[in-house]
């Protein structure tokens, strides 16, 4: 019922759109809103929609409640209770497929997807797509990684070769920190670099329905060879985190949320660049990357009239003038390709690198939320290898897994599982009853559906401190934690059932007998 009222309600909002393109002044009236934005901009939101109260010539005001909620639960909370959500709300662009597979994001009428393709970088106007349809608005495009480094340890003539700067690490007794062994999203750069691709497709309901990935190949092989060079490195250290240049770090490859951090740290001797190259058989390889952005949706409307007002809104509140008002007051990256190109934005020395890294990115599409998990251990498989039949099998490994994506059957799709991690130096999640011991992270631990609707888990020993998510279908598409939508902490040790409620999304600890 909930899917077909989302789409009766998109198929109205459609139908708005065209009808109000040719009498704005029919739009004219008061409309009393919610919007959720990141904490950071919730100020800067408000005066943004005062301006166009104050501008408009189609008569339109909005009365705001301008709340703040990050762009990572946003679509959680949307999902679980759409009616309730906001109208206008900014959220993670990997967050898109499940909105769309939700009916939490109304579809783009004619008008409005041209006016995000016209304006806007490439990349995101893609991860803004599902199928042909366009169902939000790009508002940054800066979710993108790059190399920090301490000038003093790593001279300019070094930053291009990977293979140099492990060097003056290893000579300098310093750490060259790149999140290769628990992150898909960093570990990709070496496979973009020699141009391979996991390209996913998605219906118009946003459910994934194939792939065309290149990883195992003789192109993939060449990308291992050269991650090995850096994860066999003594020096190597598994972390984004700017602060590892407080940790005897001489390299950090991350983004520029990490800019003014890492800046407060190593002052005049920061340097800033885009990733390095690293050589095989004569031939050199520049690093490539993952580019992401923020999104702004806007909910499904049950009047035609409110929801063309409303994307009049997110059209001004993703435009240029209020992209570079970001910039100046929080120094967000613009997606729209005129303040991309401003003198400003090129000055800035984090956004600059951003932009010469640009050519060798790959733009963040609509993913499988397994495959972040399944690439992920490429780095470890490979840092195991001890020849290229070794590392061959990590590729072949590789792709079994995302194979086995599309055969899962309807028990595994439909069903919840526990995943997470234990505070403590040995790795491991918890141990079960029967002293089976769980991985961190990289392993799920399968529930039960009881009669009573609950999901289940056996009994498990848990430290105080154990974090965890529940999530369905082995995918992180749609996954659950604690109330913020951060993990779910243990508060106590002791021996526990975990259990989930599908209808209300909370996750409880039953004590076990």
């Amino acid at each position: 019922m909930k899917k077909l009222l989302c789409f009766v309600l998109a198929l109205i909002m459609a139908l708005a759109m065209a009808s109000f393109s040719t009498a704005e002044n029919a739009l004219a009236g008061t409309y009393d809103i919610t919007v959720w934005v990141g904490e950071s901009i919730v100020d800067l939101t408000k005066k943004q929609i005062d301006d166009f109260n104050a501008s408009n010539t189609m008569g339109i005001k909005f009365n705001y409640t301008v709340e703040p909620v990050s762009e990572a639960d946003s679509a959680t909370q949307m999902i679980l209770d759409v009616e309730a959500g906001a109208d206008i709300f900014c959220f993670a662009q990997d967050q898109f497929a499940r909105l769309v597979q939700a009916g939490a994001v109304a579809k783009l009428g004619v008008a409005a997807s041209e006016f995000v393709r016209t304006n806007n970088a490439n990349g995101v106007v893609m991860a803004a797509a599902s199928g042909e349809d366009i169902y939000a608005y790009p508002l940054t495009a800066d979710n993108g990684y790059f190399m920090y480094y301490d000038k003093t340890v790593v001279p300019d003539e070094d930053v291009d070769s990977l293979e140099a700067i492990i060097a003056d690490c290893e000579a300098a007794g310093k750490y060259f920190a790149f999140e290769m062994n628990s992150s898909a999203w960093y570990a990709a750069s070496f496979f973009f670099a020699t141009g391979c691709v996991s390209e996913w497709e998605t219906d118009n309901d946003g459910n994934f329905v194939s792939v065309y990935d290149t990883f195992d190949s003789p192109q993939g092989l060449i990308a291992v060879k050269g991650m090995k060079k850096l994860v066999d490195s003594p020096n190597h250290v598994n972390s984004s985190d700017g602060a590892q240049f407080n940790s005897n770090a001489a390299v950090v490859v991350t983004g520029t949320w990490n800019y003014t951090l890492i800046e407060g740290i190593l002052g005049d001797n920061m340097g800033v660049a885009d990733l390095p190259s690293f050589e095989v058989d004569g031939i050199n390889y520049h690093l490539g990357s993952f580019n992401g952005c923020k999104l702004l949706g806007v909910k499904p409307q049950r009047d035609a009239k409110r929801a063309a007002a409303l994307n009049q809104l997110a059209q001004y509140l993703t435009g240029y003038a209020c992209q570079m008002e970001r910039f100046e007051t929080v120094a967000w990256g613009p997606s729209n390709l005129e303040a991309q190109a401003s003198e400003e934005v090129q000055a800035n020395p984090g956004l600059a690198a951003l932009l010469a890294q640009s050519p060798y990115s790959i733009p963040q599409g609509q993913i499988h939320g397994s495959w972040w998990d399944i690439a992920k251990i490429i780095a470890d498989d490979v840092k195991a290898a001890t020849d290229d039949n070794g590392l061959q099998l990590a590729l072949d490994n590789y792709l079994d897994r995302i194979s086995a994506l599309f055969t899962l059957s309807d028990e595994v799709k439909n069903g919840w599982t526990v995943i997470g991690t234990y505070n403590s130096t040995d790795g491991f999640f918890y141990t079960d009853y029967q002293n089976e011991t769980r991985s961190n992270w990289g392993e799920d631990v399968p529930m039960t559906l009881f009669a009573d609707g609950l999901w289940k888990t056996a009994p498990y020993a848990m430290e105080k401190g154990v974090e965890f998510k529940v999530r369905k279908g082995l995918s992180w598409d749609e996954s659950y934690g604690n109330a913020e939508g951060g993990n779910f902490v243990v508060d106590e040790a002791g021996t526990y059932i975990v259990v989930f409620d599908p209808v209300t999304c909370e996750i409880s600890l039953q004590a076990a007998e």
